[in-house]
């Protein structure tokens, strides 16, 4: 599956914590687009579609969700709770987002900027997506 945790590394001092964000280095692609989604429904379910060639670096800021990951083949469950890990999300993989913790804040960094024909909503037109794709990434 093409996603992955990046641990950030924190540096910490007497005054607090910091994490530090830098496209093409510890973001392993160039950032053009940011957003941040919050106060989302604890009982509501985010997410439910793919992206054609769009990368994604999801960061729980604070509270926590679940993310169930699906390449087609595979389905996983990760869960974000803490704002030094980030969650890599490669191109062709459909994401639905869940369990939001009534804190939780997710910033969102992206490779492209918004463009709604980047989007597979329909989980059967993924999965023909997908099957076409099998070994391609």
């Amino acid at each position: 599956m093409n996603c992955r945790i990046i641990n950030f590394g924190v540096h910490v001092d007497s005054r607090g914590s910091l994490v530090s964000l830098e496209g093409n280095k510890n973001i392993p692609f160039e950032i053009k687009r940011v957003y941040y989604i919050y106060d989302a429904k604890t009982d509501m379910e985010r997410g439910k579609h793919a992206h054609r060639e769009l990368e994604q670096l999801i960061v729980c800021l604070n509270g926590s969700c679940v993310f169930v990951l699906d390449d087609g083949k595979v389905r996983e469950s990760v869960e974000l709770d803490s704002p030094n890990l980030g969650l890599y999300i490669g191109k062709n993989t459909w994401r639905e987002i869940r369990d939001f913790s009534k804190d939780c804040i997710l910033m969102v960094l992206a490779n492209k900027y918004y463009d709604e024909n980047e989007y597979i909503r329909d989980y059967n037109e993924f999965l023909g997506i997908s099957l076409n794709n099998v070994g391609v990434q």
